[in-house]
């Protein structure tokens, strides 16, 4: 069995021992007890579980970064950024208005476009992010991909001084294994 399917077995276990123990405190009519127990226990496993997936997205090969859908490899972008030392925010997943993510670091705000794509990244993320950096008043843009980009989105990228960070480039600073 995988570690974290042996995590996962260990949040269920413990979300039907906190139900189990308070039905029984429910029962003998100690409603506050149970009431405090049940959220103290909620916290822990939430707490718990955020750290879990932490580990998972930062151990994560990039063979399964591949596989994540468009959403997932936001998040996972977002670990990522925070354990290079980024305050990240994630911003609407509808009407982000070019960008996917918001990371700051030393006074410096940057929009990053993230493109979880098969195929070559073209100049419509580009474009994205370059229209991104005025409305987020941010100091500069970045695309992002699990895969490569074509050469008129290198160009348009250098025109408009946006950072790409292609499939090397990830492998490197985040430190993923192939």
């Amino acid at each position: 069995m995988k570690r974290f399917d042996i995590i996962k077995w260990v949040l269920l276990l413990s979300a039907a021992f906190t139900y189990r123990k308070g039905y029984e405190m429910y029962g003998a009519g100690q409603g506050e007890a149970c009431v405090g127990y049940s959220a103290l226990c909620a916290l822990l496993l939430l707490l718990f579980g955020k750290r879990v997936m932490k580990l998972h997205y930062l151990n994560m090969r990039l063979k399964k970064v591949d596989k994540l859908s468009g959403r997932a490899f936001e998040k996972y972008l977002r670990v990522q950024f925070k354990h290079l030392g980024y305050r990240v925010r994630l911003t609407d997943y509808s009407h982000d208005y070019g960008a996917d993510l918001i990371v700051k670091k030393r006074g410096e705000k940057i929009v990053v476009q993230a493109k979880r794509y098969e195929k070559n990244v073209g100049i419509a993320a580009v474009q994205e992010a370059v229209g991104s950096v005025a409305y987020y008043d941010a100091d500069r843009a970045m695309v992002v991909t699990n895969s490569n980009f074509t050469k008129s989105a290198r160009n348009l990228a250098k025109q408009n001084e946006v950072e790409l960070w292609g499939r090397e480039e990830i492998q490197k600073k985040f430190r993923i294994r192939e």
